[in-house]
Order: C-alpha cells, then sequence, then structure tokens
C-alpha cells in the first residue's frame, strides 16, 4: 500500500473536552455525552472518508488549527480514530489495526483549518 492521504476539511474537534451532562430520560440520573459540536463533527468528517483498511497502519495526522489555544494531540487522536472507526476507514483503532500514531502534529492555519491524514501499511508486528 502506497501512503494514503485524507482531508477533513473541517476545524478539528477533540472529543474528551467536548462532552456534555444530560440526563437519562429513563432513570434521571446524569450521564456525560459528546458535546453537539463534536457528534456534529463527526457526522460531517464522513464526507471526507471513502475508504476501507483491515491491515496493520501508522495514523500520521496532522491537525490545523484556527487558533493558538493550547489542545491535548491525545484527545485530538483520539477523536479522529473513533471518526476513522465510526465511518468505516479503519476496521477498529485497536493496536492490531493502529500500530503507531507516529509524526502526528498539532499545528495553526486561521484561515483553514483542518486535519490532513497520512495513512501507510506497518511492518511492524504487535506482540498481542
Amino acid at each position: 500500500m502506497d501512503e494514503i492521504k485524507l482531508i477533513i476539511e473541517l476545524p478539528p474537534v477533540t472529543k474528551k473536552n467536548s462532552m456534555q451532562m444530560i440526563r437519562n430520560s429513563k432513570t434521571q440520573k446524569p450521564m456525560l455525552v459528546p458535546s453537539k459540536q463534536y457528534r456534529r463533527y463527526e457526522r460531517d468528517s464522513g464526507w471526507f472518508l471513502k475508504l476501507a483498511i483491515s491491515s496493520p497502519v501508522n495514523i500520521r495526522a496532522l491537525y490545523y488549527m484556527a487558533t493558538r489555544r493550547k489542545v491535548d494531540i491525545t484527545n485530538l487522536e483520539s477523536a479522529l480514530l473513533d471518526v476513522l472507526v465510526k465511518h468505516g476507514v479503519i476496521t477498529d483503532d485497536s493496536c492490531r489495526i493502529v500500530v503507531s500514531t507516529d509524526g502526528s502534529r498539532v499545528l495553526y492555519d486561521k484561515d483553514n483549518p483542518r486535519t490532513e491524514i497520512y495513512i501507510t501499511e506497518s511492518k511492524e508486528v504487535t506482540a498481542l
């Protein structure tokens, strides 16, 4: 497999920092769910993701943010992997499929926030 490049032309959104508290309608107990902003990002990302991979890969992502505010790259990676699984790009985000996320970076582009995703086949074998 050659390197595959995908671009999500939406401002990157983290899942963890975009949670909202709601009440379960049946039990009335409070629960955390992803925010409307994240759910919209997850849904709209599907327009940019038309691919299916089931072999071990490295996923390198360049997150171009619209502001210079600090953001946790692991939260961005977690959200991205969840989006890739939801839209069938990868079968799951376990270590058997996503061997590494080497080379991922958070960058700044006020005029064109986006996520550039580079997927390459991994020669590494996981011990699990």
